[in-house]
C-alpha cells in the first residue's frame, strides 16, 4: 500500500470524479482514465445516492473493471470542504467498513478529526482487509502553525495511518511557506509518507513544487474541481516537469 507512495523524482498526480449519479461517474471516469492519473479519488460525498450500499458496491466494482488505476474512495464531510449527505458519521463509517470488506478499493480517506472510536474502527476495518487508510485534516480557513500541523501528522500515524493527508488554506503567501516547512518537518520525523496542499489560488505554488518539500501526491482538475487551487492535469504535469529540469 505504502509502496505507492514511495519517495520518486515526481509527485503522484490524484485525480477526483465527483459524479451525481452512476452514469455521470462512468462519463466522467472515461475522461479521468484517458488523462493516465496515479490515483483516482471516487469524491462520493457527491454522489445523489450514497445509502444506497449496494449501487455504491456495485459502482466500485465497475470502476475497478474499467481501469487498473488504484482508487481512493472518500465520503468529504461537509465540515471540512465535502458536500452535505444524509448519512451519519456512525452510517459512513458502517459504509466503509462494508467497502472495505466487500471491494477491492486500494485506499479510503477518512478525516482524522473524528471521533476516536470511528476512527479506530476505519483502521481495523481498513488493515483487516488489506485496505491503505489516508487519515486527513482540511483547514478550508486558515493555515495552522508548523507545530500543530506535526501534532495533527503525530496523530494520524498514532492511530494508524498508511498515508496523513494535510490541506490547509493561506491568507497569504507566507502561509504557504510555512506549509511547505511543515512539509519537509513531517516527512522527516513520522516513518509514513505525507500529503500536503495549500489551497486556492495563494496555493498552487504547494501543488507544483510540494513534491521537493517531501508531499508524495498532488491533486489535479480531469473534469471538474473538487477543491480550490487544483490544476488541470496537463498543465500540472508541464509545471511539475520544467520544475524537475530546472532541479535535476
Amino acid at each position: 500500500m505504502q509502496s505507492l507512495f514511495s519517495r520518486g523524482k515526481v509527485p503522484l498526480i490524484c485525480v477526483p470524479v465527483t459524479a451525481k449519479t452512476k452514469e455521470e461517474l462512468e462519463e466522467q471516469l472515461e475522461v479521468v482514465v484517458e488523462k493516465a492519473p496515479d490515483l483516482i479519488e471516487w469524491r462520493a460525498d457527491f454522489f445523489e445516492k450514497l445509502n444506497d450500499t449496494e449501487l455504491v458496491i456495485e459502482a466500485i466494482h465497475d470502476i475497478k473493471e474499467k481501469t487498473a488505476v488504484p482508487l481512493l474512495f472518500t465520503i468529504r464531510s461537509e465540515k471540512e470542504g465535502g458536500e452535505a449527505i444524509s448519512l451519519t458519521e456512525a452510517e459512513k463509517v458502517e459504509l466503509i467498513s462494508v467497502i472495505a470488506e466487500k471491494t477491492n478499493i486500494d485506499f479510503i480517506d477518512y478525516e482524522v478529526k473524528n471521533d476516536r472510536a470511528h476512527v479506530e474502527k476505519v483502521r481495523d476495518m481498513t488493515k483487516k482487509n488489506d485496505v491503505g487508510l489516508i487519515l486527513s485534516f482540511h483547514d478550508f480557513t486558515k493555515t495552522p502553525s508548523e507545530n500543530e500541523l506535526l501534532k495533527i501528522a503525530s496523530l494520524m500515524e498514532f492511530y494508524g495511518a498508511d498515508v496523513a493527508k494535510l490541506a490547509v488554506m493561506p491568507q497569504e503567501k507566507d502561509d504557504v511557506y510555512r506549509l511547505l516547512n511543515a512539509t519537509k518537518t513531517i516527512d522527516e520525523l513520522l516513518d509514513i509518507p505525507v500529503i500536503t496542499m495549500s489551497m486556492g489560488k495563494l496555493g498552487v505554488m504547494s501543488r507544483i513544487i510540494g513534491w521537493l518539500y517531501g508531499s508524495r501526491l498532488t491533486f489535479a482538475v480531469g473534469v471538474e474541481r473538487s477543491a480550490p487551487g487544483q490544476v488541470p492535469i496537463e498543465k500540472l504535469r508541464e509545471a511539475i516537469e520544467a520544475v524537475q529540469q530546472i532541479s535535476d
